[in-house]
């Protein structure tokens, strides 16, 4: 390499070297690093809701059969998506309301959160119209359907379920995603 080829070689990495270790010092100090934690996205593996979504305001019967519903599923061992999928299928169902029997409206013998029907095999009618059992239930032939944790909110509760409306599961999939979140925890 020639002289003046090495010396400016030289110049332009000792420049290099000077403003990095003159700027690196003053640059740390001019502006302080921000050491606030910051929210990371978390993202999913559920499957996004299908459709046009639904939304309805809970009263305090129903905010407890959430409750009832997400205590359950933990018991069960579950993790929160099969709380998410519990809920979407209740609130399709009963709209989260412990329903007894409805005389002609009924859905033939259907009762409580999941509209079960004990001649079905579901329970009593005093099991069924108990929040605790009846999300046990639901969650038992949830466990037996296999990839469930995978698919669409609404094949999995309707595999459970056997509705004559295969597909209204998923209108209420953001409704309990968001339940869950906000009761999971406390």
């Amino acid at each position: 390499m020639n002289t003046i080829m090495r010396k400016s070689v030289l110049s332009v990495a000792g420049l290099a070297f000077a403003g990095g270790v003159f700027a690196g010092p003053i640059a740390a100090h001019a502006n302080p690093v921000d050491t606030k934690p910051v929210a990371a996205a978390v993202q999913s593996t559920a499957p996004k809701p299908q459709g046009d979504q639904s939304k309805i305001t809970l009263n305090d019967e129903q905010t407890a059969n959430v409750k009832a519903i997400i205590a359950a599923t933990k018991k069960a061992g579950l993790p929160e998506r099969a709380a998410v999928i519990s809920i979407a299928t209740s609130l399709q169902e009963s709209k989260l309301e412990n329903l007894g029997h409805l005389g002609d409206s009924n859905d033939h013998d259907s009762l409580g959160l999941f509209q079960q029907r004990p001649s079905s095999g579901w329970g009593t009618p005093e099991q069924i119209t108990d929040p605790a059992y009846s999300t046990t239930a639901f969650l038992k032939g949830l466990k037996q359907v296999d990839g469930w944790q995978d698919m669409p909110l609404t094949e999995a509760a309707q595999t459970v379920q056997v509705s004559a409306y295969p597909d209204a599961y998923a209108q209420w999939e953001q409704q309990a995603t968001d339940l869950v979140g906000q009761h999971w925890n406390s």
